[in-house]
Formats: C-alpha cells, sequence, structure tokens
C-alpha cells in the first residue's frame, strides 16, 4: 500500500513549479537537503522518479508531469478538509468533482454554475481541466462525478450515461477579415487553396481530425501548419497563418469567425455520469445543466457564428 504525506507532496509540487532545489527549499522553508529526502522518499514510495536532476538541470519526466496535477488536487483537497475542521464551520458545503476536457465550452459551463449558485448556496464545484486521455481515468476511477465532453468521448457501456446538452456544429474557423468570412457555409473544396493550421487528436474531437486530414490530402506540406496547443491555434488563426477546422465555440475569440461545413453533421456535447448515482446535488446540477443548454442550443441555431 503506498503511504504519501502532506510534505512529500508540497515538497514536490515546489520543486516541479521552481525546477530548482534551492527555491524550493527557500519557499518551504526548510533545508535543500530536506527537500531531497521528500522527493527521493516520494519516489521510492511511488516506485518512480518524477524528477530528472543534474548538477545544472532539474525536469519533470513524464511520470512527474501526469503526477504533478493529481499531487495538487490531493493538497487541496486536504487543506480544505483541514480548514473545516480548524474553523468548526456549520456550513454543510456540497462538493462536487466536474471535469472538463478544455476551455471552449467555458461560456455553457459558467451558465450551469451560475444556475447551480443562486440554486444551490451550499453547492462547491471542484474543477479539473485537463487533457482528454489524463481525465478519463478519473472519470473511471470515480474521483470526478461528472464530466463534460462529446458523445465519442467516452465509449457507453452499462455504467456510463451520456445526456445531450446541445448539437454542435463543426466549422471552419477564419480570421473575420477574410474572404471567405462572409460565407453562410463553407464547402471543402472552397479550401483547397487555403493555408491549414492542423493539430493534435487529444486536443479536438476526432471528426475534425478527419476533416483536417482530408483536407491536407489537397495541400502541399509549406501550406500545413502543425500545432500542439490549443490557445496557439486560436492565435495562428488571429494572426492570419491559416484556418483551423474546430466544433464551433461561443466563447469570446475576438478576431475569429465560426462558419458551419456543408459536408459535416454537428456533434453531440453533453454530460457523463455513472448509472446508479444518488447524490441529489448530482441530479440538481444535472437539471441546471438541462435548462442553461435551452439557451446554447438557440445560439447553436444559427447558420454563422462571428465570435
Amino acid at each position: 500500500m503506498i503511504r504519501l504525506n502532506i510534505q512529500q507532496l508540497e515538497t514536490f509540487i515546489s520543486v516541479a513549479e521552481n525546477l530548482n532545489f534551492a527555491r524550493a527549499a527557500e519557499q518551504l522553508n526548510i533545508t535543500q537537503s530536506a527537500v531531497s529526502r521528500q522527493i527521493h522518499a516520494l519516489e521510492d514510495e511511488l516506485g518512480t522518479k518524477l524528477l530528472y536532476r543534474s548538477t545544472r538541470v532539474v525536469a519533470l519526466t513524464s511520470e512527474g508531469i501526469s503526477f504533478l496535477e493529481d499531487a495538487r488536487h490531493i493538497v487541496n483537497r486536504l487543506k480544505f478538509a483541514e480548514a473545516k475542521i480548524k474553523h468548526h464551520t456549520n456550513a454543510q458545503l456540497q462538493v462536487l468533482s466536474i471535469g472538463c476536457v478544455n476551455e471552449t465550452y467555458f461560456d455553457l459551463l459558467c451558465k450551469i454554475l451560475d444556475i447551480c449558485r443562486k440554486k444551490i448556496p451550499s453547492f462547491h464545484p471542484a474543477m479539473r481541466i485537463l487533457t482528454h486521455p489524463a481525465l478519463l481515468p478519473l472519470f473511471y476511477q470515480g474521483e470526478i462525478d461528472l464530466m463534460f465532453g462529446f458523445r465519442e468521448d467516452i465509449p457507453l457501456h452499462d455504467d456510463i450515461i451520456f445526456r445531450e446538452l446541445c448539437r454542435v456544429p463543426l466549422c471552419c474557423v477564419l480570421p473575420d477579415s477574410h474572404p471567405l468570412a462572409e460565407e453562410q457555409r463553407i464547402k471543402a473544396e472552397d479550401l483547397w487553396k487555403e493555408k491549414l493550421i492542423t493539430c493534435s487528436s487529444s486536443l479536438i474531437h476526432f471528426k475534425a481530425v478527419e476533416f483536417q486530414n482530408q483536407l491536407a490530402q489537397h495541400l502541399s506540406p509549406e501550406a500545413i501548419h502543425i500545432c500542439e496547443n490549443f490557445s496557439f491555434i486560436l492565435l495562428l488563426i488571429r494572426a492570419g497563418y491559416g484556418y483551423s477546422i474546430l466544433p464551433r465555440s461561443r466563447s469570446e475569440s475576438e478576431g475569429l469567425c465560426y462558419i458551419p461545413l456543408k459536408e459535416a453533421e454537428p456533434l453531440s456535447y453533453g454530460i457523463f455520469y455513472r448509472r446508479g448515482a444518488s447524490d441529489p446535488l448530482l441530479k440538481e446540477v444535472i437539471a441546471a445543466a438541462k435548462s442553461a443548454a435551452q439557451e446554447q442550443n438557440f445560439l447553436y441555431s444559427n447558420s454563422k457564428a462571428p465570435v
């Protein structure tokens, strides 16, 4: 059985954020040798190396990168529990862990949380914003109560329920100054002479990746820009480097225009939760999500959406 303590986790987080043992020691008000002992003890406990360190360089291993978010989550939950006990609060906070792959649909999530705040004053959302590969195991393990995503994000089985909130068009995303930005809908062949910005399948829906791959067959290599960061994709589009294929977003992205693709069917976006969940709070949040989605569906009913 793994036995972790909060001091080990806090030390690891500090070293990971500073990538420097001396600065971490100063931040934690302990000696540098104590920092090293805590890291060694944590790595021994986990049976893996979290940090690569030499005389000049400190860097996270792939296991360290993966563990960092979990360490932060554990420490935050422990501190929250400690604060409740110390203050002897009578407030019965209702905590629900919510997972989301990226910030694309924060506008919908904001509406949902606003409804919950007004209807459930004791509601305390614990947000986990991670990549899909990192989020999925947490959902299956029960560390996330409710997950937002596309219908195809999780293989459904008897234990998992999906409730659709809205249908999201697959769009060509262009600078709003681009000549094609005046179109109501765009065909794939309209884009064969344009420059394409592609991205990893872990960042966007696989249907968008499939469409990108189809377009790439008609383009020369120099007309394709490969990007590994979702925010950087939008930045490059705004800067005029090309277009990308993405699900429509209603989040404010100045200088961008989302135009639906003629050949693509809308994507189903909604919430996932485990069958048999009897938590009344979960049911209230699901109801709030359905209510908030009514407005979202109205917004998505427009054929063109400059943002």
